[in-house]
């Protein structure tokens, strides 16, 4: 059997602490190595106790959970952190901050405190399964540099990466686009690692982009209106938490409201942004699958899909459609992803035209859109 996932978690409250260690520990896959009353405790006992998963609380006296991240990576450089943050503004703000300084991913606390049943189910629903996704690849990492270390190294130009790196590209070959229309719209998925993406991204478009920009991106409420704020100040167009009725136009960025699916209506010679409130697909609201199914209604050959890091597989349905419509894919690489599986499942269905590495994805969106506008009013 395989050993449990040792997790290190690290929360000023003594409530905390007891509730989160009772909890995880009725787990037999998951056990906790330290519960630190702050940040500089997990910190210092880090590189003894060698955890699978970190889980950090965001506002502690004397090391907060920033100051704890950074102090980590100075030790290890992948091991997963998880921030387990409050709903509030002060918690969104610092989970940011966070993710921006190297956290890997985040949990939000349970919002209705004194219920303590509430409270349970939430860690068994929303942390526990994230503690142990971070787990496994954590083993999977370990076992894969101890096999590189006892075996022989591959030849280059052979290997299993290699080779599936090769059946990838002939499936995006295989679904030639039809790129002759212009690109009208730009939509963007993401999830886990979205929002540095996300702003690698936007940040090399230029002020003249001439279509617009729609994004859903798996976070809760509040912390998409941050996420919005903090990318309209890296990125030369405007970026905006998505509105109920505004005109879609170009050159500007809507992201998805947390808890709200985001789409697209026709009205009259404009588009307008519809906020819904319809069941969560895929596990999530906003999910990528749903905006992505409007535009493709709206926009048929004239988008753009993106699909970024992310976990699990939202967007794959909704690329499908917006491929049969005629419009065009990219997907996010394995090497530049967080977690490679919202684009591994785009790619992996042969419907991204090309998988790219992060630091590509911003120029070649720019490439096609003006490309494609030029060619137009050329042949117009």
């Amino acid at each position: 059997m395989k050993r449990p996932y040792r997790i290190l978690l690290a929360d000023d409250s003594v409530t905390v602490r007891r509730l989160l260690s009772e909890t995880l520990s009725r787990d037999p896959q998951l056990e906790v190595c330290l519960a630190a009353r702050d940040g500089q405790e997990a910190a210092d006992q880090f590189a003894k106790l060698k955890p699978d998963v970190v889980l950090l609380d965001v506002e502690m006296p004397v090391m907060d959970g920033i100051e704890a991240t950074v102090a980590i990576r100075r030790i290890d450089s992948r091991v997963p952190i998880v921030m387990f943050s409050s709903l509030t503004s002060e918690g969104g703000e610092a989970t940011l901050d966070a993710l921006q300084h190297g956290a890997t991913d985040y949990v939000t606390k349970p919002t209705r405190a004194g219920h303590l049943q509430n409270a349970i189910r939430h860690i068994e629903q929303e942390l526990i399964p994230k503690l142990k996704h971070w787990g496994e690849w954590h083993h999977n990492r370990h076992s894969t540099i101890a096999k590189a270390v006892t075996k022989p190294a591959a030849p280059k130009g052979s290997g299993l990466v290699l080779r599936r790196a090769s059946v990838l590209a002939d499936k995006a070959a295989g679904a030639p686009a039809r790129g002759s229309s212009r690109i009208d719209l730009v939509a963007i998925g993401a999830s886990t690692g979205g929002p540095n993406a996300l702003a690698e991204v936007l940040s090399v478009l230029p002020k003249q982009f001439p279509a617009p920009i729609l994004i859903t991106q798996h976070m809760p409420p509040l912390f998409t209106t941050l996420l919005a704020n903090r990318l309209n100040e890296v990125c030369p167009l405007a970026v905006r938490e998505a509105v109920d009725g505004a005109e879609v136009l170009p050159g500007e960025v809507w992201i998805a409201p947390g808890d709200r699916h985001l789409v697209v209506q026709r009205d009259g010679t404009s588009v307008r942004l519809r906020l819904d409130l319809s069941p969560p697909e895929n596990s999530c609201r906003p999910a990528v699958d749903v905006m992505f199914r409007s535009i493709a209604s709206v926009y048929l050959n004239r988008t753009l899909a993106v699909v970024l890091t992310g976990m699990g597989q939202d967007g794959t349905v909704g690329c499908r459609l917006l491929r049969e419509q005629g419009s065009r894919v990219l997907a996010q690489d394995q090497a530049s992803s967080v977690v490679w599986g919202m684009p591994r499942a785009v790619a992996e269905a042969g419907l991204a035209e090309r998988i790219l590495p992060l630091n590509e994805l911003g120029s070649e969106i720019n490439r096609l859109v003006m490309s494609s506008h030029l060619t137009r009013s050329a042949a117009g």
